[in-house]
């Protein structure tokens, strides 16, 4: 199942680590199901997406659970939906909460495990605890307008912005404790039942990050920390002008250099937390659009070569085996196959996507798809199976290729009108080793549900769960269709 525990149902605005996770963590074993992916667990970097963080190593605060921290009973509750995530009441009410629980526990003894986390996580923790205190100090401008002396890291800048924010610091470092320490608790209830955590690891991370403003050498920046170029894709079927994400790039001859450390530490932090990790965007392995920082779309972009093996190689050779699933989609060369195939990394096929009449039919559709491919029905950046079917049906009527591919649909799965469960059931019937169904389709919720629209701001990220829509029949009924496709554990 793909859910992000945002989505889970839950008190406090959102979901997050705490009760409501270990029982999806039940439900999902009760249902025969073996993976539970999730969206990036990284801190948003303004806005909401989980793609684009301020860390590629922390935790995002307000994942924590809130249920028996010391500072919930001191914090009153807002008023907020139960139904959708209210990103603004959500964050400032965990926030505080937060502040609160560290300024009790600190008054007390036994913080002696909280100093052992961040003397062990010191590599990226401190140099991140100070970068989010000193945005708290400034009002949230990126860290290329602090003072210049701490935008270009001077030392004696740094150790007096450290001394002076100690306590702020130390709020940040004990919210990242806690994440850590509830996230173990989670991963191994689930190992208990069965149940694998799979991650997504978005290949670049914001420009206005920690990891940039720590490491300015490793990425394509000019003399201020402005990027000179930035990320994106060309244009596709999301958008006509293709996509600007706005990430720094990375100066990968300084990361060859360095002989891939960063990426190394990267790897090994999020596979510390999960048993799997999906890894997005991975043609950009092998090249990148890269867009100059003052064009509007990314149409101005060109490609430009990744390290591709040089990178796997040395990640495998520090690491071992890399339990990777390759997001391969978007415009896919022979190159970028030949480099998944070598490290034996499954590629995805999205149902959505497969039933074009112009493609091969051997490259798209599940009954002819490779073992090492994961089939999705759809996926975060997708409309929901039952939003996707009813726009296919309300543009068959005006154009003459979609009447083509909703006909396909109808006459692949021999339906009149498909319905969701129909693509879940395909996604199971493939040759596929693996299928993941967001829980959206699973439950045939339509398009208001969708998770996120490439290319929009409002609404995204918001969908959560109804509380007890995953019940008992549900799992039932999805541990017999696991059972009669020999899905099932063991």
């Amino acid at each position: 199942m793909l859910l992000h525990l945002t989505s889970l149902p839950g008190p406090h605005g959102s979901g997050d680590l705490g009760p409501e996770a270990h029982a999806f963590v039940d439900w999902l074993a009760d249902a025969g199901q073996t993976y539970w992916q999730m969206l990036p667990v990284v801190p948003p970097a303004g806005g909401h997406s989980p793609y684009q963080s301020s860390s590629a190593f922390a935790g995002d605060p307000s994942l924590v659970s809130l249920a028996g921290l010391s500072g919930l009973a001191s914090v009153p509750r807002p008023s907020m939906p139960e139904s959708r995530v209210d990103f603004t009441a959500s964050t400032a009410f965990r926030r505080e909460v937060l502040a609160r629980t560290f300024d009790e526990d600190r008054a007390r003894d036994g913080l002696e495990p909280f100093l052992e986390f961040c003397r062990r996580e010191a590599g990226w923790l401190d140099d991140y605890a100070l970068y989010a205190a000193l945005k708290d100090e400034l009002d949230g401008v990126a860290w290329t307008s602090f003072p210049p002396a701490l935008r270009d890291r001077e030392p004696d800048a740094l150790a007096s912005a450290r001394a002076r924010l100690l306590p702020k610091v130390r709020q940040h470092q004990y919210a990242q404790y806690l994440f850590d320490a509830q996230w173990r608790e989670l991963r191994a209830h689930a190992r208990e039942r069965g149940v694998l955590l799979v991650g997504d690891l978005p290949i670049f991370v914001a420009h206005d990050s920690a990891d940039v403003w720590q490491h300015r050498h490793l990425f394509q920046l000019d003399a201020d920390g402005q990027p000179t170029v930035v990320a994106g894709v060309p244009p596709d079927y999301f958008s006509a002008d293709g996509q600007r994400w706005g990430n720094a790039l990375y100066d990968w001859a300084a990361h060859a250099r360095d002989g891939f450390t960063w990426w190394t530490a990267r790897f090994r932090a999020i596979l510390s937390r999960f048993d799997a990790v999906r890894v997005d965007h991975f043609i950009g392995f092998h090249r990148y659009w890269a867009i100059p920082r003052e064009a509007e779309t990314a149409r101005a972009g060109r490609y430009l070569p990744s390290p591709g093996v040089a990178l796997f190689d040395a990640l495998i050779e520090r690491l071992g085996a890399l339990p990777v699933l390759a997001e391969d989609l978007g415009v896919v060369t022979e190159e970028v196959t030949r480099l998944r195939e070598r490290y034996r990394f499954p590629g995805m096929l999205v149902l959505e996507f497969a039933f074009n009449p112009g493609l091969d039919a051997r490259d798209t559709l599940p009954h002819a798809c490779g073992v090492d491919t994961v089939v999705y029905t759809g996926t975060h950046d997708n409309d929901t199976v039952v939003g996707w079917l009813a726009d296919l049906d309300r543009r068959a009527e005006i154009d003459e290729s979609a009447r083509l591919q909703r006909d396909f649909v109808r006459a692949y799965l021999d339906r009149p009108s498909p319905t969701a469960w129909d693509l879940v059931r395909l996604a199971h019937s493939s040759h596929a080793r693996t299928a993941i169904v967001p829980v959206q389709d699973l439950l045939g919720l339509g398009a208001a549900d969708r998770m996120n629209t490439p290319g929009t701001t409002d609404g995204n990220w918001s969908f959560r769960v109804a509380p007890g829509a995953l019940d008992a029949p549900l799992a039932a009924r999805l541990r017999a269709l696991a059972a009669t496709f020999a899905r099932t554990p063991g």
